[in-house]
């Protein structure tokens, strides 16, 4: 790793508003440490800087040009490929912006680059306001939104990029503008589900749906040898049930939790899980199809939405050794069904799991090509295969798990690409199938915003030589969901 002179720290510093971190800063390691989720990401940067602004952001890019060094952007810093950091590299770390500011009637939410879900939670849901956001809470806002975001409302509000409304971004050569249907709109298409390919996002600003902030939760849960039927059953009803109703499938171990029988502590199975957010005799009605399979264990409770948002938080913790895999289905088919049935058990890990997220309802409203999203409108399925293993022994096992079980369900996938937040390893095939089409005009997006590929440590999109007109289709637009 090259060392920066003195005279270049000094420098920086002067003109810096928030932190900077050298590998001779005793503070370094922590700083380091956290930054990034999976505890498998071994990789070190030269320097961490940790703006206060965007115009800290525009001073740190100058400084790795100056010293001719890499950057990469960390955000919230949950992700299983860890590009929020790498090797020698500038890593400008977002983590201070984390402001999530609330216009309740405008119904809009702005916050920072490195604000997480928790934060935009607990600003909106007092309020009865919500956007779609992840499953887990503590993942950053610009790195679900930047390639598409699903979570319990994927289904009533469409993902998390559906619902941008605008963004600041600061571009590779240092200007900071604004990206919106009206500001820049070839770099706001690109924006939304494009990765972290086209500039720092330091602000995001999305619409709101009223969502009442007690929800109400139905999870119940079979051993992988009882759960044929369950399956058979959800693959059809989680598409039926009306689209403000919440679903899930996982795969997972049994959680030491007070409403889990002694006798399944800690055992592997499947879970159908439904979230909703009117009555509890509506929500009664919705579950009681499932409760008539004969689960193992159940859990029917109302539930702040907030703490259903963190409710998968104890399944991923920080410094864990972490890989995925992740694909596209078209159907839950009796094959595929009799893949999960077979491969889940053999996890070694007790966090290991298995999150198969039904699609459809305002997911597919939206038009394929109204946004850079690399998947299909038409999906009914995301299946992710994830090992999150605090033992750093169990983790060549399970990601020998991943990857069998995922090569056991590819003949049954959608295309040749997956969703890009799910890509764990650089792989330009993948990322090039998973945007199909779009590619070239992401990479003639690219070609303008950023030329010289200045942020390239993601699912890259590289910049093309003769670059084609960028500008989005007149329509291709629509007005995000209110």
């Amino acid at each position: 790793m090259r060392d920066i002179s003195h005279a270049a720290l000094s420098s920086l510093h002067a003109k810096f508003g928030g932190e900077v971190f050298a590998p001779s800063d005793p503070r370094f390691g922590a700083a380091r440490a956290a930054a990034i989720w999976n505890g498998d990401i071994q990789r070190q940067p030269a320097l961490i800087a940790r703006p206060a602004s965007a115009d800290d952001v525009v001073t740190a890019l100058a400084f790795a040009r100056a010293e001719g060094l890499d950057v990469s952007v960390r955000g919230g810093g949950h992700a299983f490929a860890g590009h929020g950091v790498a090797d020698g590299a500038v890593m400008i770390d977002l983590g201070a912006m984390k402001h999530a500011t609330l216009d309740a009637a405008a119904r809009r939410v702005r916050c920072g680059g490195g604000a997480t879900w928790a934060d935009v939670d607990a600003a909106t849901s007092p309020q009865g306001l919500a956007v779609t956001g992840g499953f887990i809470s503590h993942t950053g806002v610009a790195g679900l939104a930047l390639g598409g975001g699903f979570g319990w409302l994927t289904r009533m509000m469409g993902m998390t990029c559906d619902n941008l409304v605008s963004a600041q971004v600061v571009t590779a050569d240092g200007r900071v503008v604004a990206a919106s249907a009206n500001d820049n709109p070839d770099l706001f298409w690109a924006l939304r589900g494009g990765g972290g390919n086209f500039g720092v996002v330091t602000e995001f600003e999305f619409a709101l749906r009223q969502v009442a902030p007690m929800a109400n939760l139905g999870m119940f849960f079979w051993r992988p040898e009882d759960a044929r039927e369950a399956l058979q059953f959800a693959r059809n009803y989680l598409h039926d049930v009306p689209r403000d109703v919440g679903g899930l499938i996982a795969g997972m171990s049994a959680p030491p939790a007070p409403f889990v029988p002694e006798a399944f502590n800690g055992a592997t199975g499947i879970a159908v899980l439904l979230a909703s957010f009117g009555t509890m005799r509506e929500h009664d009605a919705l579950v009681a199809p499932l409760r008539k399979l004969a689960p193992a264990f159940e859990l029917v409770t109302p539930i702040p939405y907030v703490d259903l948002q963190q409710m998968q938080n104890d399944t991923a913790p920080w410094g864990a050794r972490a890989y995925e895999k992740a694909l596209y289905l078209d159907d839950l088919s009796d094959d595929v069904i009799d893949i999960t049935i077979e491969h889940l058990p053999r996890k070694t890990s007790p966090l290991a799991f298995v999150p198969i997220f039904p699609l459809g309802g305002a997911y597919a409203d939206v038009a394929e090509d109204a946004t850079a999203f690399g998947g299909s409108r038409r999906s009914r399925w995301i299946y992710n295969i994830a090992t999150v293993c605090p033992d750093p022994s169990w983790l060549p096992a399970d990601r020998a798990w991943v990857r069998d079980y995922w090569s056991a369900l590819r003949p049954h996938a959608s295309g040749d690409g997956g969703y890009i937040n799910f890509l764990a390893e650089d792989d330009d095939a993948r990322t090039r199938a998973t945007y199909g089409g779009k590619y070239q005009r992401l990479a003639a997006i690219k070609s303008v915003w950023d030329p010289d590929n200045v942020f390239r440590h993601n699912a890259n999109i590289k910049p093309v030589t003769v670059v084609p007109d960028p500008r989005p289709v007149a329509g291709n637009s629509p007005a995000p969901t209110t």
